[in-house]
């Protein structure tokens, strides 16, 4: 952003295309060493934390028109 002069939302998206095929490839590994053994044993667990994901991300989304620009800005800087 500070490099580029990049928009800050352009340079959300951006970071998550770039890190994506990264957790792809994660995932995958993921999937072979049987790892989803523990998921079935806590599938309960699992779902909550889906279900929670899946809603702080479509309000997150919606909140991000609501700040000024300056304030995501330094708010991003400082996490």
């Amino acid at each position: 952003v500070i490099l580029f002069g990049a928009d800050i939302k352009l340079a959300g998206s951006l970071s998550l295309m770039i890190s994506l095929p990264t957790m792809i490839v994660g995932f995958s590994r993921y999937i072979n060493a049987d790892a989803f053994l523990i998921l079935k044993q806590e599938r309960t667990l699992f779902v909550w934390m889906v279900i929670g994901s899946v809603i702080g991300a479509a309000i997150g989304g919606l909140m991000v028109g609501l700040f000024p620009l300056k304030a995501l800005m330094t708010l991003l800087g400082v996490i």
